[in-house]
């Protein structure tokens, strides 16, 4: 058999010797069937450097809501990059922008900028603590806020991991010293229950409006609603953290899509279209703490003005004819999800696919157990990921690239016509991988 991988391979191997583990970040690590390498990309394509052809779902994990290379924002940053690079001071691109944020989100009074979203949540929760004067932060096992040791607390904990959270690494200290606690997510009495016992010693609780890092799993009907009734009764603020869905479910991201208005909130990947860009937006007298200078908050690349082009372009592109982009989306992923489930169906394989047209989750449940709806992390837990793995790596062969973790998203460039050849590659690879795996254990439905 042909090894379609072999210069990624190499490169690897080399990348190992220089590169901690070969990559730049360790997610990078479980990508299959191998972590490759890329020469271009272009509207809903990547090319690798062994010449092989995708249609990417991966649109570097989140950002690319426009498709690869977009002539606009591409030219927007080249014009800033020969007008300059980073300034360390004010560029009138950075108002432009600021003011954009404050008209298409409600919730957004007044914005700062960064360059990661890791940050921006770094920033919002030393926000909450100074406003409040309170130590404890809430959040919720299986969402992801980042990677400093502040949070990285129950993305994937054990069975019967309670509140006391989790440690993602080596090297963070218990979430006790972190002052953080972790709930089940989609959980009402769970939540209304530990306010009652801690709740005017909570500073924030911080949520994924849509669980994206885990299963894309939507909330409930009324679940965010009461997370604005019940953190306002305690003076406790609410943190979204729209890194994800901001500017991907709407213009106004899932708060405009839910109708929440919350305290503070996090955006990032889609805000400028793959150039590095965070956002912390929220109250006018949350921000009245930051523009006095007694909460501390800087960074040599904030505002980097390339960026901050791209950002402008790209809401520009987004709000553009009464949001065109986002019928488009919406029409192709809708297709895609049907599509999906449609020759699972005819195959006989059990598929769970869920979310929103422009990023949705696609997995399999595991075998002999028992269906339940996915509605937070102990529930997410019913599905295959080794067959899914599996699935990625077949799917890479057939010319499609996805995430392992399950998450596809959709971009503006993907048409009907790459869907049916997605569609295609499905059939293909369900046939490869999946229905002779089912066959042999069983079904799981």
């Amino acid at each position: 058999m042909i090894d379609r991988y072999t210069q990624s391979r190499a490169l690897l191997k080399r990348a190992e010797k220089s590169l901690a583990g070969g990559v730049s970040s360790n997610v990078r690590r479980g990508d299959k069937p191998v972590p490759m390498y890329f020469d271009s990309g272009t509207g809903s394509r990547l090319f690798d450097v062994d010449g092989n052809e995708y249609i990417d779902y991966v649109l570097g994990r989140g950002p690319l809501i426009l498709g690869h290379t977009n002539a606009e924002v591409i030219e927007a940053t080249c014009r800033q990059l020969w007008m300059g690079q980073v300034y360390a001071a004010q560029h009138e691109g950075e108002i432009k922008l600021a003011e954009a944020i404050v008209r298409l989100v409600p919730s957004a009074e007044r914005v700062r900028f960064g360059i990661s979203g890791s940050e921006a949540v770094h920033g919002a929760l030393r926000l909450a603590r100074a406003f409040t004067g309170r130590e404890l932060i809430v959040k919720f096992a299986g969402q992801y806020h980042g990677w400093l040791d502040n949070i990285l607390y129950s993305l994937s904990p054990p069975p019967g991991a309670g509140e006391e959270g989790v440690a993602e690494s080596r090297g963070q200290f218990p979430a006790r010293e972190s002052h953080i606690a972790v709930l089940p997510w989609n959980d009402t009495e769970a939540v209304g229950s530990y306010l009652s016992k801690h709740g005017h010693q909570i500073a924030a609780i911080i949520t994924e409006p849509v669980m994206c890092n885990t299963a894309v799993i939507e909330p409930k009907p009324g679940y965010l609603q009461f997370l604005r009734e019940i953190t306002s009764r305690y003076g406790i603020l609410l943190i979204f953290d729209e890194v994800i869905t901001g500017f991907r479910l709407s213009i106004a991201g899932a708060q405009g899509h839910y109708g929440i208005r919350p305290d503070l909130s996090i955006f990032g990947k889609a805000v400028a279209n793959g150039l590095p860009m965070s956002v912390m937006a929220g109250r006018e007298d949350l921000f009245a703490l930051i523009a006095s200078g007694q909460v501390g908050h800087g960074g040599t690349y904030n505002s980097l003005p390339p960026a901050i082009a791209a950002g402008v372009a790209t809401l520009g592109i987004l709000e553009r004819n009464d949001g065109e982009v986002y019928q488009k989306l919406q029409e192709t992923g809708t297709a895609l999800m049907e599509g999906i489930r449609d020759r699972a169906a005819k195959m006989g394989v059990p598929v769970i696919v869920q979310g929103h047209a422009s990023i949705f989750f696609v997995g399999f449940p595991l075998p002999g157990k028992e269906r339940v709806p996915i509605v937070d992390y102990k529930t997410s837990l019913g599905t295959d990921n080794d067959l899914y793995a599996h699935f990625v790596s077949a799917m890479a062969d057939n010319g499609v690239r996805i995430i392992p973790r399950g998450n596809w998203f959709l971009s503006a460039a993907h048409t009907l016509a790459d869907v049916e050849e997605t569609l295609a590659a499905v059939e293909e690879s369900l046939a490869q991988v999946v229905v002779p795996y089912y066959s042999a254990v069983g079904s799981a439905r």
